[in-house]
């Protein structure tokens, strides 16, 4: 009887300890004196200067969870007590972020990179990365918008053709419309001999729509990397997509270069088909080469872009009625600009670092006759 009576008093003390303890935590402390924001603790750890209830914070009105909006940044955070959100500049909204259509998410493309966002944060990343923006409601989850940044990167797309593995070199999008059974491989060419396909490094060279540069084609016909005589036989150059500044003659013309085609507009060549008698030297491999567009006119080399002034031919003094020209190099070829007749312009050049710019302006001669000295009137200012 006396056992049977202690494990009554025994299980009575742990009840009554247990309602003990459960009191001590059950107070909703609005800011703990470790300042804390919103938290369930015993009541000697609420601050006295702040709200406090003998309840769970989810019961409370100052504490009670929803969802925080900043408007600037365009982010919602869930579960956010009203008073931590108020400090904070936001606006508190008694409901979930997916019944708010401030919070509804699309797929922002910025570049090449997505984020999974709402429409307010997608404008702000723009503005953060000075780039502009895609923003699409048609895509309704993070895998799909990851995929869709994705999907312009090009590289080698292998299938199997007419009982052979072959490869195109397209883009991952492309590769992923194509029927049957094909395998992507970002940033490969498709002459790599780790793919195992029919294509291969050959000697064929050729010119791309909007690119400066001369490229290899494989023995599929697949564009390969920009033309290095000295690469021929690398099969590492033939396996991994190199970009410009990993190849030959990077931040050079290389114009008229025989193993190099690298070329570079702004420095003063493209790709061309070479022209026997037009180009100065044969590639060693191919039928392309950097075109030199520089000018050569009157005894004179002028770089591509490069203007400058001519006067009537025959008239080698200023002389009244006599016209201005301005010359153009461009492509290679030099073209003339008439400045307006009977002297209503002249021709003003100029030169920056041995590179000439020339413009025709109107020839103001009516200011002339308002001179009241010799001094004033020979002033070239």
């Amino acid at each position: 009887m006396k056992k049977i009576l202690l494990i009554f008093l025994g299980i009575l003390f742990l009840s009554l300890v247990g309602n003990f303890v459960s009191a001590e935590t059950s107070y909703c402390c609005e800011k703990t004196t470790s300042g804390a924001w919103c938290q369930n603790a015993p009541e000697g750890n609420c601050d006295a200067s702040f709200r406090k209830a003998p309840t769970s914070c989810e019961a409370t009105a100052y504490c009670k969870l929803g969802t925080c909006i900043d408007s600037s940044e365009g982010t919602c955070m869930d579960n956010t007590p009203q008073k931590i959100c108020e400090d904070e500049t936001g606006v508190w909204y008694d409901e979930d972020a997916d019944d708010l259509p401030q919070c509804q998410l699309g797929c922002c493309l910025i570049g090449d990179q997505a984020a999974f966002v709402t429409q307010t944060r997608c404008k702000r990343l723009s503005a953060i990365y000075g780039l502009e923006t895609n923003y699409r409601t048609d895509i309704t989850n993070e895998v799909q918008c990851i995929i869709s940044a994705t999907s312009k990167a090009r590289g080698a797309c292998v299938f199997e053709k007419e009982f052979e593995r072959t490869c195109l070199f397209i883009s991952k999008a492309k590769c992923n419309e194509m029927a049957g059974d094909t395998s992507f491989h970002e940033d490969y060419l498709c002459s790599a001999e780790t793919l195992g396909t029919n294509c291969g490094p050959s000697k064929k060279t050729t010119c791309v729509e909007g690119r400066d540069e001369v490229f290899f084609i494989d023995t599929c016909g697949n564009l390969a990397n920009i033309y290095d005589s000295g690469k021929i036989d690398d099969k590492e150059y033939w396996s991994k997509v190199k970009n410009n500044f990993e190849s030959c003659g990077y931040d050079s013309s290389n114009a008229d270069s025989s193993t190099c085609g690298n070329c570079d507009y702004y420095l003063g060549s493209t790709c061309k088909t070479f022209k026997k008698g037009q180009n100065k030297v044969k590639p060693t491999y191919g039928d392309n080469i950097c075109r030199d567009l520089s000018c050569e006119y009157a005894g004179d080399n002028y770089e591509h872009g490069e203007t400058w002034c001519a006067r009537q031919e025959g008239v080698e003094d200023n002389l009244p009625g006599s016209r201005y020209f301005r010359m153009v190099c461009y492509d290679n070829e030099v073209s003339v600009e008439s400045c307006a007749d009977f002297r209503q312009e002249v021709c003003i050049q100029d030169e920056v670092n041995e590179f000439k710019t020339a413009a025709c302006r109107v020839n103001k001669w009516q200011d002339c006759t308002s001179q009241g000295s010799q001094k004033d009137c020979e002033n070239t200012d």
